[in-house]
């Protein structure tokens, strides 16, 4: 990897299904996670990912970029907007490119841009590889 590089794009197919199972493995439970009347009645415009869910969509593009599992130092982000996942079988796709921002002796800086549909879902997402 070199300053500039921009990685390969990774896409990620998020459906209801997987909103549930992630429910069950973090115990975040929120009924936004899966009821369309609960999160409507909040202000959003449906069931929304749970963010550290998104969030772990770009450590998974990080592990595929690092060539392996174990290599991220550092991630950080804000989240920014929600990511609405429909009650039908195709779900919404969530995309996570990269940027190479600096390579030092012992890790690589990378900028991320994380998007669902043309918008940006988390914002000022960086982070850190081992190299």
């Amino acid at each position: 990897m070199n300053p500039g590089d921009q990685l390969e794009t990774h896409s990620f197919q998020v459906t209801r299904a997987d909103l549930v199972r992630y429910a069950g493995a973090s115990g975040d439970f929120n009924p936004i996670h899966w009821s369309d009347r609960v999160a409507s009645s909040v202000g959003l415009p449906g069931v929304v990912a749970h963010g550290m869910f998104t969030m772990a969509l770009a450590a998974r593009a990080l592990d595929a970029w690092a060539g392996r599992p174990g290599k991220v130092r550092e991630l950080g982000c804000k989240f920014t907007r929600p990511v609405v996942v429909p009650d039908d079988d195709d779900g919404v796709r969530v995309e996570v490119a990269g940027t190479v921002q600096d390579v030092t002796g012992d890790s690589v800086r990378i900028t991320l841009q994380v998007t669902c549909g043309q918008e940006s879902v988390l914002g000022a997402a960086k982070a850190v590889l081992a190299r």
